[in-house]
């Protein structure tokens, strides 16, 4: 038999005898916020299809000489998909601003050490 067959830790995670750091590893993790993020997002999809269900009358849209029949659902996702656009291309680009900014900032720095 070997040591840690004698002493009862065979097939004990190491990580689990060490003392506690204080953080609360149950409290958050990668794969409680990803497990969060699924179950938010199998909501909104079931809110999605609820409303795609009762909105399936016809309207007619109108955009810059464009005219077309559609069922409301559709040309109201599609609005709210083309504002989301918008507006992540507008945060992409101050994003971008941001980092170009901090980069040139730093290179403008003489480096201590």
């Amino acid at each position: 038999m070997s040591e840690s067959d004698v002493s009862g830790t065979q097939g004990v995670d190491p990580d689990m005898s060490a003392p506690p750091t204080g953080k609360d590893p149950l409290r958050s993790s990668r794969a409680g916020r990803t497990w969060a993020s699924v179950v938010a997002l199998a909501i909104v999809l079931v809110l999605l299809v609820i409303f795609i269900a009762q909105n399936t009358r016809s309207v007619t849209v109108s955009f810059l000489g464009w005219e077309g029949s559609t069922p409301l659902a559709v040309a109201l996702l599609i609005a709210a998909v083309a504002g989301l656009f918008v507006a992540a291309v507008a945060g992409s680009l101050r994003i971008w601003q941001l980092r170009t900014r901090v980069r040139r900032d730093q290179k403008r720095r003489p480096t201590e050490g």
